[in-house]
């Protein structure tokens, strides 16, 4: 099989009908074979039924449903595990994405052999103030932060080789940084491709202005995790030992500049009267507390199992 197509979707009954039309007449005019994957994040319109309608007219067109809404990523993940085509394509469920943008990202990634081709909308119809400018804004620090050079990390329309999808873990709202995650896990060859992007036809945004919020936090969290999250002693016990030593040579001097005083009866304040003292006893207990930390972030990551982090209502292939 060519190409999987997957579609995470919540609420978007209006869109399915048009969009599936619109990407089998695309499939069928260059003639690939493929497949396509709606993931229902928990819709509480008519969405599901309107896949099932669809699913019963087109082998080509499979389905998950979750039992309530766990996410973008989630779904993601679910569709990345049942692809099977050797490009997966995905793209949005409310009719912004173009499907005639399909045959030239499956060209970049199989004739010129990139990993990822990533979507950028370069014009959007989004509104300035809330969407456009702090769009602006995330991407910069998305790629200062990260070293990936997108424009547009937000952009659902992506095309990837399978063994990218298959070798990554998409948790949490990282669906953000998918290529982030695939350049983590080995995968250099990204790049992007300017794509059309479309007003909305149907409801409304399901991502608010948080989401800008919560997607510099999840780039902290996923840069922090890059460098450290296979080896947190390097950055626990490396900070805990430093910090250990300085509050022990502290303590040391204290102590033997007491000493000291004491053989040539110099008059002095008590060793608890020093708030040196103290603040050298600080610094020590951080530093074993940070040893700590990194030793049991070593002993997590050593039996740490992977729970499931969705559950799935029905599946149609």
């Amino acid at each position: 099989m060519q190409i999987s197509i997957v579609i995470p979707l919540l609420n978007e009954q209006e869109s399915i009908p048009k969009l599936h039309r619109w990407i089998a007449a695309v499939m069928k005019a260059n003639s690939y074979s493929y497949e396509v994957i709606f993931i229902d994040d928990g819709s509480s319109d008519g969405s599901w039924q309107e896949i099932q309608k669809i699913t019963a007219l087109d082998a080509n067109v499979k389905a998950i449903q979750f039992l309530k809404n766990y996410g973008k990523s989630q779904a993601l993940h679910a569709g990345f595990e049942m692809a099977q085509g050797e490009v997966v394509i995905t793209m949005d469920a409310d009719l912004q994405d173009n499907p005639e943008e399909i045959p030239e990202m499956y060209k970049l990634i199989q004739e010129e052999g990139f990993d990822i081709i990533s979507g950028w909308k370069k014009k959007r119809y989004d509104h300035v103030l809330t969407k456009n400018i702090p769009s602006k804004l995330f991407n910069a620090a998305a790629r200062k932060v990260s070293g990936v050079k997108l424009h547009d990390f937000n952009c659902g329309l992506k095309a990837y080789q399978q063994v990218v999808v298959k070798n990554i873990d998409v948790y949490g709202e990282m669906h953000r940084y998918i290529p982030l995650l695939a350049k983590n896990a080995g995968f250099e060859k990204i790049d992007e491709k300017v794509v059309q992007h479309q007003a909305r036809k149907y409801g409304s945004t399901k991502f608010g202005a948080e989401r800008f919020a919560h997607g510099f936090l999840d780039l902290i969290s996923i840069w922090f995790l890059s460098k450290f999250g296979k080896r947190p002693m390097h950055l626990f016990g490396a900070w805990g030992a430093v910090m250990f030593i300085i509050g022990f040579i502290t303590a040391i001097g204290i102590g033997a500049t007491k000493l000291y005083k004491l053989w040539y009866h110099i008059p002095d304040i008590l060793v608890t009267q020093n708030p040196w003292f103290y603040i050298a006893l600080t610094v020590m207990i951080l530093g074993t507390l940070l040893f700590i930390a990194g030793f049991l972030g070593e002993l997590i990551l050593r039996t740490q199992k992977n729970p499931q982090r969705y559950k799935i209502s029905k599946v149609l292939k």
